[in-house]
């Protein structure tokens, strides 16, 4: 999501956001008066989104898919630059200053609703000015060296041997998207910047290992021409002799590319030093505050996140120790018995190729059950096509233990959910349903679908990410499969349970982390004794909180707000309220920050709730 940090922009190409950080060349150019001109409120939405689309080839081609204009793009990639991201802020004080020219009091319905959604979004994004170049554009989770490949082999599209073309050209252009990265992270150390030692130390690692071996085998190689194969869309005049030209390109430019970037990186670890939170960095405290608004949408202090966690642990760890002692399990910790569960052969799959293909096929089955069981639920389910892959293995050890990609807007692709099957003790067979509940149906691939198919708004309120929202509605999701009958099973629920307490640790530990100034260490042993998850994944997910502060904050917080938000209509509305009706308002409209989407429920309960219910009113939702 580009409006709160860049650095996540990029992680929202592989996952539910859709705006990119790296760009190509940019520049500011000045523009007229909306007034003067004439420009309505829905044509400067659409101005806005396509400014902000120009600055990136990449988000370019996906706009004008299909068109005449996709050829200008689709041999391009976005390339980082201090320049780009200056230019983003620029543009962003100036979009916010012609919004401003549309009285707000004068709008109502849906355009009151987009007017302050891009306010708030805007607001944001300018408010983080003092912290521009605070975020780490590179590290382990989510940099070029992991997302350019993976953005590579499955989102260039591949219908015909023009597109193998287009990929080539692509190719070609990793040393200045890879000088481009050294240029922002060069830029950031002058001013003493630095990320985390462990995120260099591991990019370095993987960045070497990826062009490690004969070019041949690499996945930018590999994994297209297993694509390719499968679509079936190529002629046999392209088809020959292909993997050898795709090889030769990944050795000329490909891995010269990463070994300069590895080499520059490695150069700084030393001077890094530190694993600790953002507290050591220049107005720290603020950095973090800022961040927790634009990741939870809430004016929450990281004290009082820190205490709702702590809160939310304690009564967590009780329904889990009733459950537990009904199944014979009441000596030990939570932790402790959670950690003996997770390692009983019985809920486990074999560790062989087979058996993660097993596991692959599970997920799938409990998508599937769970799409059957909406009915009652919810009026309409997704409105695209779902698959379950495997994690790529070249990201195994650093990637999320899942996550998910959305369908293209043009239902050319559709959602993965990609589980990160580095250990089968990662996915123990009580915890898989709650995680298929979160990343598929009917939590994040329903929510973003449903999001996609909205009409009659603009086309920015279709691919908005907001993590409150879209996190708070996945963790939502995991607590209403309980409600649809889709955990019966007692150690199911436990799955449950756990992924929830799961969630509130990450508001201790976050918070602890970047607020209350505790190491890595401490991080990781709160989260051991607090969660019995394995201790590679308990590492994983520290060093996520520490790349990445604040958004994992997001999800507990979010789930909560929807929670009061549905106790509240129950309460008002009592006979006349439909669960169907509650969830089409939530999804309905898309993602928002959690004060407007307050706003939208109040108005849908105060018109006496109902399924035809419109945002029609005089008044869109205001915070």
């Amino acid at each position: 999501m580009k409006y709160l940090l860049s650095v996540y922009a990029v992680l929202g190409l592989l996952l539910i956001g859709c705006s990119d950080e790296t760009g190509q060349e940019t520049r500011e150019v000045d523009m007229p008066d909306a007034e003067a001109v004439g420009e309505t409120l829905q044509d400067f939405f659409g101005r806005v989104e396509r400014e902000r689309a120009e600055l990136s080839p990449q988000t370019m081609a996906a706009a004008v898919a299909g068109s005449e204009r996709e050829a200008d793009y689709l041999g391009r990639l976005d390339i980082p630059s201090v320049e780009r991201t200056e230019a983003e802020l620029a543009m962003a004080r100036r979009h916010r200053e012609e919004l401003g020219r549309f009285d707000r009091d004068a709008l109502d319905g849906q355009d009151a609703l987009s007017w302050d959604i891009m306010a708030w979004q805007l607001d944001q994004q300018i408010a983080g000015e003092s912290y521009l170049w605070h975020d780490f554009p590179v590290n382990q989770l989510m940099a070029v060296h992991n997302m350019l490949p993976a953005f590579m082999t499955d989102q260039h599209p591949l219908r015909n041997d023009d597109d193998v073309d287009f990929y080539i050209q692509r190719l070609m252009q990793f040393p200045e998207v890879f000088q481009g990265a050294i240029e922002v992270v060069a830029y950031r150390v002058e001013q003493g910047l630095y990320p985390p030692r462990f995120a260099l130390e591991k990019t370095v690692r993987d960045a070497r290992d990826f062009v490690e071996g004969d070019a041949i085998d690499n996945p930018l190689v590999e994994r297209i021409l297993a694509r390719a194969e499968r679509a079936g869309v190529l002629s046999q005049e392209r088809r020959d002799g292909l993997a050898d030209e795709l090889a030769q390109v990944v050795r000329e430019y490909v891995v010269p590319a990463y070994r300069v970037f590895a080499d520059y990186l490695e150069g700084l670890i030393e001077q890094a030093g530190s694993n600790d939170g953002v507290w050591r960095l220049p107005d720290g405290d603020g950095y973090y505050r800022w961040l927790l608004r634009g990741h939870t949408t809430t004016g929450m202090s990281p004290e009082e996140v820190h205490r709702l966690g702590l809160a939310e642990v304690d009564r967590l760890e009780g329904k889990m120790h009733a459950i537990l002692c009904e199944q014979g399990r009441c000596d030990g910790s939570v932790s402790q018995r959670m950690a003996a569960l997770n390692a009983d052969e019985r809920f486990l799959f074999e560790d062989s190729d087979a058996g993660r293909e097993d596991i692959l096929q599970a997920y799938r089955e409990i998508a599937a059950a769970a799409e059957q069981a909406l009915d009652g639920w919810f009026h309409e389910g997704p409105t695209a096509e779902l698959e379950v892959r495997r994690v790529p293995e070249y990201r195994e050890d650093t990637a999320f233990r899942a996550y998910y990609m959305r369908p293209a807007a043009d239902s050319s692709r559709p959602g993965v959910f990609f589980a990160n099957l580095r250990s089968v003790d990662e996915h123990p067979r009580f915890a898989m349903p709650t995680l298929a509940h979160h990343e598929a149906v009917p939590g994040h691939h329903l929510q973003v679908s449903r999001m996609q198919a909205m009409d009659d708004v603009p086309s920015f309120r279709r691919s908005i990410g907001l993590h409150a929202h879209a996190e708070g509605w996945a963790l939502y999701a995991e607590h209403l499969a309980a409600e649809m009958g889709l955990l019966d099973d007692p150690y199911d629920n436990l799955g449950r349970l756990q992924a929830e307490l799961f969630r509130a640790v990450r508001l201790v530990v976050d918070t602890g982390l970047h607020h209350r100034r505790w190491s890595r260490e401490d991080g990781i042993e709160y989260m051991l004794e607090t969660t019995g998850m394995p201790e590679s994944d308990v590492i994983a997910e520290i060093e996520r909180y520490l790349v990445i502060p604040g958004q994992a904050c997001a999800f507990k917080i979010g789930m909560m707000r929807m929670l009061a938000m549905r106790e509240r209509a129950e309460q008002v509305l009592g006979e006349a309220f439909d669960i169907r009706d509650f969830h089409r308002v939530i999804l309905d409209h898309g993602a928002m920050p959690l004060d407007l989407l307050d706003g939208v429920v109040d108005q849908w309960i105060d018109a006496g709730g109902g399924p035809e219910w419109e945002l029609d009113s005089d008044q869109g939702a205001s915070e």
